[in-house]
């Protein structure tokens, strides 16, 4: 297994598990890839709650910041809103870049919403993302197999 490659593509802000679910499958990492993926996705929430956050403390005034906060707020916050912190969950669960632990956990801190509860809302929806991401990559490796026998 390879895991550096696995790592690397998981702790990097937009790829994450959509990216590295993938990656093992087309690998044959199997079952234990796809773990590997899905801890280190939820276990994420950690140094985002703690580090960067704190880092958002310190650039909350650049513009590139603001924008990716305005972006990720406009995003989820309708969800937790709407759904309380089950909407973190949900807004995590959407397979889509911005949608993921990273926003989730952002998202979280901006609302002021607790760290437990979050945390546990966002592991939710990496869980639920990961099995999104997993069904749609063997769908399409399974076509893409299908088509190259045919040829």
């Amino acid at each position: 297994m390879d895991w550096l490659h696995l790592t690397l593509l998981t702790i990097m802000p937009g790829l994450e598990l959509r990216a590295a679910i993938p990656y093992a499958l087309f690998n044959g990492d199997g079952i234990a890839g796809i773990l590997f993926v899905l801890l280190l996705n939820v276990l994420i929430f950690f140094p985002v709650w703690v580090g960067l956050l704190l880092l958002y403390r310190f650039a909350e005034n650049w513009w590139i910041v603001k924008n990716v906060v305005n972006k990720i707020r406009e995003r989820g916050e309708p969800y937790v809103k709407k759904y309380g912190i089950p909407g973190i969950a949900i807004f995590v669960a959407i397979p889509l870049p911005g949608s993921g632990v990273y926003s989730g956990a952002l998202l979280a801190w901006l609302l002021g919403l607790e760290w437990k509860k979050s945390f546990v809302a966002c592991a939710v929806g990496v869980i639920f993302a990961a099995i999104a991401v997993y069904l749609i990559s063997t769908g399409t490796l399974s076509a893409l197999k299908i088509l190259s026998f045919s040829t």
